[in-house]
């Protein structure tokens, strides 16, 4: 059970647009495999759907399965910095496919990254 090549690093991008799905090895080191909205669907308003999501995360799952990998934990990345912090819509829907695709899912974590006070806000600028 202490296999160390039995688990992966999903990290999921979930932004507004596309989402990118990345699986690594447990370092973070090595690409296993990796997927984006723009290789499952022809439009590009349908990169960031749930189902592009779902189509992504089976063919990601199928393609680490392959190469040994039993689980993965979840990292979820939404635009974050000055942008909205909160994921995209494809966020729960990779989770959800990735899990019935047939991965184990280990910790599911929140790694958008939050401004410490940098840049200035943008000026609003209301007509």
């Amino acid at each position: 059970m202490a296999d160390d090549n039995r688990w992966g690093i999903a990290h999921v991008h979930a932004s507004f647009n596309n989402t990118i799905i990345t699986i690594t090895d447990q370092t973070g080191a090595e690409t296993l495999a990796k997927s984006s909205g723009g290789t499952v669907v022809k439009q590009n308003r349908d990169e960031a759907s749930p189902y592009a999501a779902m189509q992504m995360a089976e063919v990601v799952a199928e393609q680490v399965q392959e190469q040994g990998i039993d689980g993965v934990h979840v990292r979820v990345r939404g635009p974050g910095g000055n942008q909205q912090q909160n994921p995209g819509p494809g966020a729960q829907a990779t989770i959800r496919a990735l899990a019935r695709a047939g991965l184990e899912i280990g910790r599911i974590e929140d790694v958008t990254p939050t401004p410490h006070d940098g840049t200035r806000a943008p000026k609003n600028s209301g007509f």
